[in-house]
């Protein structure tokens, strides 16, 4: 039984993106977004041997921002707008899609030639109204620029938004609350409402909140004004997420997120005619699949 400080729990749906296995929380039945986070996938941890990666071919974006947070492993990110850019262990890849932006991401050439394990989170962030249009735009936070913060045997990594008093370097279009919290044995760390929506997501150790355990795998949804005590007895590793709850509904179908259908059939016509835009240097493309429902 949930106490009283948590509203729904999500549970995961096992998914194959290719070579990788993900476990996707949002959007659920009972939340289809925390805050403006649409979209959440736990990658991995997922072994892969010399020779072998990730490659996840160009595919596109429109009203949303992906972001990318690794545990382990190494990512390389290339897009329409000519960014290049490897994400390691702490970094934080944060992608404005707006209008419309096409993306691939690979194992880099060194690890593939090495074998790596990778362990990450993947998010989507709807865009507010006024910014759903915005040109794309990309930036790369590396681990040591984002604000640390020791707080009763928890180390917070503030990776994107305003959160126990310190603000990341990260664009953000709304209020937003995202970390990483690492627990150290019998840490313990009062969640405050400080933002409208909040979620809590097992990645991995144990984790209670107000007593009453967290599967790993599992996000908490947390009541609005409520005050949660997350405690670890062996040591975890969790993300909190959420923010200002999103200005009106929004529609999800594959890779586009829009406030209309109608915004996304265009870009779905743009995809399939490929003027949405090109990888500089690579030639595959991910079709638009036949039924789109992500």
């Amino acid at each position: 039984m949930p106490p009283p400080s948590v509203k729904a729990i999500l549970k995961p749906s096992l998914r194959d993106i290719g070579s990788l296995a993900v476990r996707r929380v949002l959007p659920a039945l009972a939340a289809r977004l925390v805050g403006p986070f649409i979209f959440f996938d736990h990658m991995g941890p997922a072994s892969y041997a010399p020779g072998t990666g990730v490659d996840v071919r160009p595919h596109p974006h429109i009203g949303l921002a992906t972001v990318t947070y690794l545990f382990e492993g190494a990512m390389l990110h290339r897009d329409s707008i000519g960014s290049v850019q490897k994400i390691t262990p702490g970094d934080v890849n944060w992608m404005t899609a707006g209008r419309g932006i096409v993306h691939s991401e690979r194992t880099p050439d060194e690890e593939r030639r090495q074998g790596q394990v990778m362990h990450g989170i993947q998010t989507w962030v709807a865009l507010p109204l006024a910014h759903e249009t915005d040109e794309p735009s990309f930036e790369h936070h590396a681990a040591a620029a984002l604000p640390q913060i020791e707080r009763n045997g928890v180390t917070l990594t503030v990776i994107a938004g305003r959160a126990f008093g310190a603000q990341a370097p990260t664009r953000t279009y709304s209020p937003t609350l995202y970390v990483a919290a690492n627990f150290a044995p019998d840490g313990a760390l009062a969640i405050e409402p400080e933002h409208e929506e909040r979620g809590v997501y097992l990645v991995e150790g144990d984790l209670a909140i107000d007593g009453e355990p967290l599967a790993a795998g599992h996000m908490a949804v947390l009541v609005a004004g409520e005050t949660a005590t997350l405690a670890s007895r062996a040591g975890a590793t969790v993300m909190l997420l959420g923010g200002a709850k999103l200005d009106g509904e929004r529609y999800i179908e594959w890779n586009f997120v829009a406030s209309s259908r109608e915004k996304i059939a265009q870009a779905k016509a743009a995809w399939a005619a490929q003027t949405i835009g090109k990888v500089p240097g690579e030639t595959e493309w991910i079709p638009l699949p036949e039924r789109g429902a992500h």
